[in-house]
């Protein structure tokens, strides 16, 4: 009983889950935004439709054949519909079956010429379609590329995935279907009533009255059911997000043996989720049957009243019969354009969505006057540096430092200090509010950007591999890097000998970001990646937080040479790190309280000799 106590309720789960993909920005550095998934009502559908028109543009000419081939088709079905008309007068009036047999050969050639033409429409719309997401989908990640860090620190990953597919997927959708229904429906439908005008106002006018019932009616369902679709689809969300933090937490699930309140908790959300499922179905499958029994009252009283019209009023057979077909075709385009707009709606949304990553400011172009440069030495220094990730929240405050080549600069201090902050604005990912840095003597704003930046190596805390070998994931930090080179580099990193034991050495190939390695594995691998650079500005962000202490050690040596060149910064929460480092910064608030090596640190028994003798924590 004590246990179904610490079960959550359903209205906490599903309010939980259900927004699963939101989350909240963070204060002090980079946050995440909220996300929103696709769906709803474009806020500009105007812009949406003319950059639309403008991918379609360079297919303009497949296009117009493609609704060319639409007229065709609708106007051959049109056409091998009222074919009837004369064929059953025909018969009426004198039964001759060669005559029947040519009537009914040339109705077989109007509708196969509409079959050829639907055929021609699809096939270049699939083409027209697939060809225009693949521009986007080339333009957006293009945009990707030139986007800052800060963006990526303040939009959920989740997020711009659904773009790419949700979303782009959506416009696909539009205008493989949507908008040759749109326009086949149309078209359809006026060619349909300008015939049945010319046949009989009357019934025409029977048929019109039905309309407004017809639509009235399908609204009212589509918009019941349109809401518990959107129940349904949040409901599922619930689900699969509970389902994915289940299987990713399942390790501290079964430590803290909670797997019989996982199970209660889902079955929770899986009833609800049959629950609005059930209604969701049973709205939506009402539609058809609905508007098909409207549609049968509407062909039985115009049945009726045609057939009186024959008997009274000299209304020929054929043309009876045919605007009997025709009545019952009436309705199935309004039914189909109805149907079309909330996909269309739907699609302009996400291309909206879609298009305003498109519009987010790149990182700035690099000045005429930049300075190329391949050989940087690696002197460095900071002079009054304040940043703050939000103008009015200072991160940094008058940082001033230098380093010199050969030299290892330590930071150390409390989370959210700006250890992290400091290596960040020396690779431009963000720019200074106030101060100068400069290399070499020259401002980093002087610099081209990808010289700036392949002039200086990271190895950050979170590894990541890419899918492929392992010698192409070291290559990764310089690509013309021979295989002797790559090997010579894991080894000086202490990596060399737990990957000739992998089942294929280093040709063993990586995937899912390095699920088959172990944590301590894959970040040897990422220190791999640095060390076989040429870039004299190293930056250690809490590289060897993954490895065992003895695997430290010999990381540690190995890397004595590769830094005896360079200019290293390294942030670290391990004290025993940076012993040796011949400047230790303590940061706090932003601010540098103390500089020194480790031994005259320890001598001014102030804020690292508290830490290091654990007289005070990092927190």
């Amino acid at each position: 009983m004590a246990e179904r106590s610490r079960v959550r309720s359903a209205e906490t789960l599903l309010k939980r889950y259900q927004s699963i993909g939101r989350v909240p920005q963070r204060g002090g550095g980079p946050g995440r935004g909220p996300g929103r998934g696709p769906g709803g009502k474009p806020k500009n559908t105007k812009d949406s439709i003319l950059r639309l028109l403008k991918y379609l543009e360079r297919y303009k000419f497949y296009v117009l054949i493609a609704f060319i081939c639409v007229l065709i088709s609708t106007g051959s079905n049109l056409a091998g519909s009222y074919m009837l008309r004369p064929i059953i007068n025909g018969l009426v009036e004198n039964a001759d079956l060669s005559q029947l047999a040519l009537s009914l050969l040339m109705m077989g050639g109007i509708y196969l010429v509409g079959v050829v033409g639907n055929y021609v429409q699809q096939r270049i719309m699939i083409w027209v379609s697939q060809s225009v997401l693949k521009n986007i989908r080339d333009d957006l990640f293009r945009k990707l590329q030139k986007l800052p860090v800060r963006y990526y620190d303040t939009h959920n990953n989740g997020e711009l995935m659904s773009r790419f597919m949700n979303d782009v997927d959506s416009i696909g959708e539009m205008m493989n279907h949507s908008v040759i229904q749109l326009f086949s429906g149309s078209i359809t439908l006026i060619g349909t009533l300008v015939l049945m005008l010319s046949m009989n106002l009357w019934l025409t006018l029977i048929t019109i009255v039905f309309v407004p019932v017809v639509a009235k009616v399908g609204a009212t369902i589509a918009g019941r059911s349109r809401n518990f679709h959107r129940a349904q689809q949040a409901a599922l969300g619930a689900v699969n997000g509970y389902i994915e933090e289940s299987i990713t937490g399942q390790k501290v699930v079964k430590v803290f043996c909670h797997e019989d309140i996982c199970k209660e908790e889902f079955g929770i959300l899986n009833q609800d989720l049959r629950e609005k499922q059930i209604k969701a179905q049973f709205f939506g499958g009402l539609m058809g049957p609905v508007l098909g029994n409207l549609s049968q009252i509407t062909y039985a009283i115009t049945a009726c009243v045609g057939g009186i019209l024959c008997v009274t009023q000299g209304f020929d057979v054929g043309g009876f019969s045919v605007f009997i077909n025709y009545s019952r075709q009436f309705s199935r385009p309004i039914n189909e354009v109805s149907m079309q707009v909330n996909t269309i709606f739907s699609a302009l949304a996400g291309a909206e969505r879609v298009f305003a990553v498109m519009d987010e400011e790149p990182e700035p172009e690099d000045a005429d006057d930049a300075l190329p440069t391949t050989e940087m030495k690696g002197h460095v220094e900071m002079k009054n540096v304040s940043f703050g990730y939000n103008p009015d929240k200072v991160i940094l405050k008058n940082i001033s430092l230098y380093a010199k080549p050969g030299q290892e600069i330590a930071f150390v201090g409390s989370t959210g200090a700006g250890k992290t902050t400091v290596t960040n604005l020396l690779s431009r990912f963000y720019d200074i509010q106030e101060g100068e840095i400069t290399i070499d003597g020259i401002n980093i704003y002087d610099y081209k950007r990808k010289d700036l930046r392949s002039n200086i190596a990271m190895v950050l805390q979170d590894t990541h591999l890419f899918t492929g070998t392992v010698m192409e994931n070291i290559r990764y930090g310089r690509l013309d890097a021979t295989d002797e080179e790559i090997i010579a580099a894991a080894k000086s990193v202490s990596a060399h000998n737990f990957i000739v034991r992998l089942s294929d050495g280093y040709q063993t190939m990586i995937e899912g970001d390095g699920a088959n390695l172990s944590q301590g594995q894959r970040q040897l691998l990422n220190i791999a990646r640095a060390a076989i650079s040429k870039a004299p500005i190293l930056v250690l962000d809490e590289a060897t937080s993954s490895v065992d202490t003895r695997t430290e050690k010999q990381i540690e040596r190995g890397m004595d040479a590769l830094m005896a060149t360079r200019t290293t910064f390294v942030i670290a929460h391990r004290l025993s790190t940076v012993r040796n480092a011949n400047a230790i910064m303590v940061l706090e608030h932003g601010v540098i309280i103390e500089r020194g090596t480790h031994d005259e640190l320890l001598t001014q028994k102030g804020r690292y000799y508290e830490l290091y003798t654990g007289k005070a924590e990092l927190d």
